[in-house]
């Protein structure tokens, strides 16, 4: 990766068109990038992809459709491309989110943008790119416990983890969402979140999804 030949190519994904605009500006007047799409929601953030192959994907958290979901869906189809996360938000729920879905930075929007061209060229070659106080919570986060999100085990049901993705349908199958609604907010397929439905059901070794659920919700506490 450091041999990269000419500039690093971005996609800027965000539904502000200001800041779009300034952070493209930021990238123009820095030389080492080139800006290769701009797209203002999660489902164009994913199509740009994979009809530019980037290397660094720039998505805002709570863009229409979720960047989360984006992070998803992007990581998978193009694990080679970097992926940072530009936002306003500083909420664990939203950190934690991006991180698991496979983000390499958390940037806020809040940073000095002259400073962006360095965070990427940084992430491109290995580093994190993170404001200092939201690694420490991140440390605090890990340090000495298993993360909630990785188990439903416990109690002799199971001793087989569920993976990320699959946490994250069986949440929204636990608020109500139908297979539909799911593959709009996590920008899958309606086949795919089948089958994440069918491997949680297997794992957890219930008769179907609302035996998931029910015992997702026990495990919760609700």
């Amino acid at each position: 990766m450091s041999n990269q030949p000419g500039p690093l190519r971005v996609l800027i994904a965000d539904d502000h068109a200001p800041t779009r605009h300034d952070v493209r500006r930021a990238l123009d007047a820095d030389g080492r990038f080139e800006v290769c799409a701009e797209v203002a929601d999660a489902a164009e953030a994913v199509r740009a992809a994979v009809d530019t192959c980037p290397d660094v994907c720039l998505l805002d958290v709570r863009m229409p459709g979720s960047g989360v979901a984006a992070a998803w869906e992007i990581g998978a189809r193009l694990p080679q491309a970097k992926i940072v996360m530009l936002t306003v938000s500083e909420e664990d729920a939203d950190l934690f989110a991006a991180l698991r879905a496979g983000a390499d930075g958390y940037l806020l929007k809040t940073m000095n943008l002259r400073r962006l061209g360095e965070a990427l060229e940084g992430v491109w070659h290995g580093e994190a790119a993170m404001p200092r106080a939201l690694v420490a919570r991140v440390l605090g986060q890990f340090h000495g416990r298993e993360p909630r999100w990785r188990s439903l085990a416990g109690d002799g049901v199971t001793q087989r983890r569920l993976t990320s993705r699959e946490w994250e349908v069986l949440e929204l199958l636990a608020q109500g969402c139908s297979t539909a609604k799911i593959a709009d907010r996590l920008v899958l397929s309606a086949s795919a979140v089948r089958a994440h439905i069918t491997a949680i059901v297997r794992k957890l070794e219930v008769a179907d999804r609302e035996g998931a659920i029910r015992l997702f919700r026990q495990r919760k506490g609700h």
